[in-house]
C-alpha cells in the first residue's frame, strides 16, 4: 500500500468565476453581408447541391418546399427556412451550420440522421484537391483557449460550471457524464454504474488500494471506490463540480476517505497504486499529451494500474482536423482535442514506461448514452428554460447532443476503456 500527499492546501472555490446560466446564453453572429460573404455563399450552396446529390444520401428542401438531392424516401431532409442566411453562414466556416441551426435557419427532424450520414461519409465529402483549402474555411485555436493551467481552468469552467441545475436535467441521478456500459435491462444509472465497477475491477481497486482520479466530475466515481475500501484523492479544476463533489462525498459518508482537490493534474503529488481519468483526455490539448501521460507515470506507484476512458477518432481524421477550432470548440468544449489510439499508444511510448495491457471499445454504448441524455434534454426543456437556458442554448445542446450520437453510430468516433501499466 501507498499513500498520498499533498504540497499545498487547493485554492478556494470562490477564487474563480463561475459562469451564471444568465451569462450562457450563445450569442450567434449575423449573417456575414458584403461582395465577399456573397460570393462564399454561393460556392456554399454549389458544394451542398452537388454533395448532396453525388455522395450524401439525404435531401434539402428549399422555403418554398421543393426538395432536392439523392436521398429517397425515408432519408432525413434538411428544411431551410432562411436561404439567404443559411448560405451565408455555411460559406463563412465550420461554425456556420451549426449557427445557422441555433438562429433557426434551418431545422430538420431527423438530427441524428442527418449528421450520422455526414459522419460516414465525411472522408470523401470534399474532393482531395479541395481538401488543401481546409485552412482557409476552419479557423485555428485561439490562443486564449490553449490548455495551460489557467487556460483549462478557464476552459473547463465555460462548460461545467454552466449550473449543476441543468446538467440534472440530463443525466441519471448518478450525475455522470461519460459513456455508460449497458447489460440487457439497464436502465442509465444501472450502466453508469456498471460503467465505473468495470473500470475499478480493471484497475484493482479494492480495500486498501490508493487511488487518484483525475477529472472528478460530480464524484461518483471516487465515492463508489471509496466503497470498496480505497483512499481516493481527486482532482478537479472546476469550482462548481467541487463544491458538488464534497456535498455527494459527505451525503456518502465518505469525506475520510475520499480527498477532493481544487487543483490541476500538472500540480499532483504523492504515489498511487491506481490512477484512474475517465474522458479527461478530451480536454488535455494534443501538446499536453506527453505532459499528462508523463504525470501519470510519475504519480503511479511501482506495479500500479492506470485505467483510461478516452473518446478517440481514426488516426488519419485526426491529423486532418487537429488545430482547428470548429463550432464544437467555440460553443461547447473549447481548447480540446479527440485523440487517436494511435496517438495514445505513441505517446505513451515516446514519453513514459506505461503500455497499453487491455483495450475495451465500447462506442455503441456511448450512442445509446447520448441518445438517452437528448431524450431526456428535450423532455425537460420547460425546466431548461425555467433556469434561465433560453431557446438558443436549447437547439445549440440539442444540436451538440444529437451531432455527437452520430459521431458514434457512424463509427466516426469510438470510446475505450484502457488499462496501463509499465512494462517489467
Amino acid at each position: 500500500m501507498t499513500t498520498a500527499t499533498t504540497s499545498a492546501p487547493p485554492p478556494s472555490p470562490g477564487s474563480h468565476p463561475v459562469p451564471s446560466a444568465a451569462g450562457a446564453q450563445p450569442a450567434v453572429p449575423p449573417a456575414p453581408r458584403g461582395a465577399v460573404a456573397l460570393a462564399r455563399a454561393a460556392v456554399a450552396q454549389a458544394f451542398l447541391s452537388r454533395a448532396t446529390t453525388a455522395r450524401l444520401p439525404l435531401r434539402i428542401q428549399a422555403p418554398d418546399g421543393t426538395l432536392s438531392g439523392g436521398g429517397g424516401p425515408g432519408s432525413p431532409v434538411l428544411v431551410i427556412r432562411d436561404q439567404h442566411a443559411f448560405y451565408r453562414r455555411l460559406g463563412a466556416g465550420t461554425a456556420g451550420l451549426a449557427e445557422g441551426y441555433m438562429a433557426g435557419d434551418w431545422d430538420c427532424d431527423d438530427l441524428v440522421g442527418l449528421f450520422t450520414v455526414s459522419a460516414e461519409h465525411v472522408a470523401g465529402l470534399v474532393p482531395r484537391p479541395l481538401q488543401a483549402l481546409r485552412r482557409w474555411y476552419v479557423p485555428a485555436e485561439p490562443a486564449a483557449e490553449d490548455a495551460t493551467i489557467e487556460g483549462a481552468r478557464h476552459n473547463i469552467q465555460r462548460h461545467y460550471d454552466l449550473s449543476d441545475k441543468l446538467f440534472a436535467q440530463f443525466l441519471d441521478p448518478t450525475m455522470t457524464y461519460s459513456s455508460a456500459l449497458f447489460a440487457p435491462g439497464d436502465t442509465l444509472a444501472a450502466a453508469q454504474r456498471r460503467k465505473i465497477d468495470t473500470l475499478l475491477d480493471r484497475t484493482g481497486t479494492g480495500p486498501g488500494t490508493t487511488v487518484l482520479e483525475i477529472g472528478t466530475g460530480w464524484g461518483g466515481l471516487a465515492v463508489r471506490a471509496a466503497a470498496r475500501g480505497a483512499q481516493v484523492t481527486t482532482l478537479t479544476i472546476s469550482p462548481s463540480q467541487y463544491a458538488a463533489a464534497r456535498r455527494r462525498a459527505a451525503d456518502a459518508g465518505a469525506a475520510d476517505r475520499v480527498d477532493i482537490q481544487l487543483r490541476d493534474y500538472r500540480q499532483a503529488t504523492g504515489r498511487y497504486d491506481v490512477i484512474l481519468s475517465v474522458e479527461m483526455i478530451e480536454a488535455v490539448g494534443e501538446r499536453y499529451w506527453p505532459v499528462y501521460f508523463s504525470c501519470i507515470d510519475r504519480l503511479l506507484a511501482a506495479r500500479g494500474r492506470v485505467g483510461l476512458q478516452a473518446i478517440t477518432m481514426p488516426h488519419d481524421r485526426m491529423l486532418a482536423t487537429r488545430g482547428g477550432h470548429t463550432w464544437i470548440h467555440k460553443y461547447i468544449f473549447p481548447g480540446g482535442q479527440i485523440p487517436s489510439l494511435q496517438a495514445i499508444t505513441e505517446t505513451l511510448r515516446e514519453h513514459t514506461r506505461l503500455h497499453v495491457t487491455a483495450d475495451y471499445p465500447m462506442g455503441s454504448h456511448y450512442a445509446r448514452t447520448l441518445a438517452e441524455w437528448r431524450r431526456q434534454f428535450l423532455a425537460a426543456a420547460g425546466n431548461v428554460s425555467a433556469l434561465g437556458f433560453g431557446t438558443t442554448f436549447q437547439r445549440m445542446w440539442n444540436l451538440y447532443l444529437a451531432y455527437s450520437e452520430a459521431g458514434f453510430r457512424a463509427g466516426y468516433l469510438d470510446v475505450h476503456q484502457l488499462t496501463l501499466e509499465r512494462g517489467w
